[in-house]
């Protein structure tokens, strides 16, 4: 099967708001990988704890079907979703929902008339803080470090995300989840930096009366 490497985002067939909803079955915790690809960290998230349930959110769909399929094959509790995430992530899912969100190795549109149609902005960095529960984690990797520190000055406006590794500063003490992605898995048998992010959800103090 022919996959595309690269979408344009901003093409009009996928500005159209799809209006999906997505909830976990009950008891279970909810994971969602924003540009999920063949879902690979997924896939291994589910296997290491079946307890789970992992969305992953992509706007290939031949992506998004051979996914599926293989999650049905195999009776993974993996769901992928064809969606546009900077159009639909505020409405996919409920306020607090979500217990960890990942974004491992978004593509960075290198040249610059293509910066626009990169992934991390602030609109999706709300829509992240709002779906993820109290305590819920947000993890972000990248080999490119333009696109790394794009993403820190973006997550630390959030006010509702609070940076395990100190303000302003990358998580150095690997992937904490024991699984990886494929681009991440070329990165360490290329010996290539990886930056990355964790976060928290904390909630906002009250406002004065």
């Amino acid at each position: 099967m022919r996959i595309r490497q690269h979408v344009n985002p901003l093409k009009l067939e996928f500005l159209l708001p799809r209006g999906a909803r997505v909830l976990a079955p009950h008891g279970r915790e909810l994971e969602v990988e924003l540009g999920c690809a063949e879902a690979q960290f997924l896939f291994e998230r589910v296997a290491a704890d079946p307890r789970r349930y992992a969305v992953g959110l992509e706007i290939r769909r031949e992506l998004v079907d051979a996914v599926n399929r293989r999650a049905d094959e195999t009776r993974a509790p993996v769901q992928a979703i064809f969606c546009h995430m900077n159009i639909d992530l505020p409405e996919m899912f409920a306020e607090g929902s979500v217990t960890r969100m990942f974004v491992n190795f978004p593509d960075p549109w290198f040249k610059r008339r293509h910066h626009k149609r990169r992934v991390i902005d602030d609109q999706l960095v709300g829509a992240c803080a709002r779906a993820l529960r109290a305590g819920g984690e947000l993890f972000f990797q990248s080999d490119v470090w333009p696109l790394a520190l794009e993403a820190l000055a973006a997550f630390e406006e959030e006010p509702r995300l609070e940076n395990l590794a100190g303000p302003w500063s990358f998580w150095r003490r690997g992937n904490p989840y024991g699984v990886r992605s494929r681009r991440e898995q070329a990165c360490e048998e290329a010996g290539l930096p990886v930056w990355r992010m964790l976060y928290r959800r904390v909630d906002l103090p009250p406002p004065r009366s």
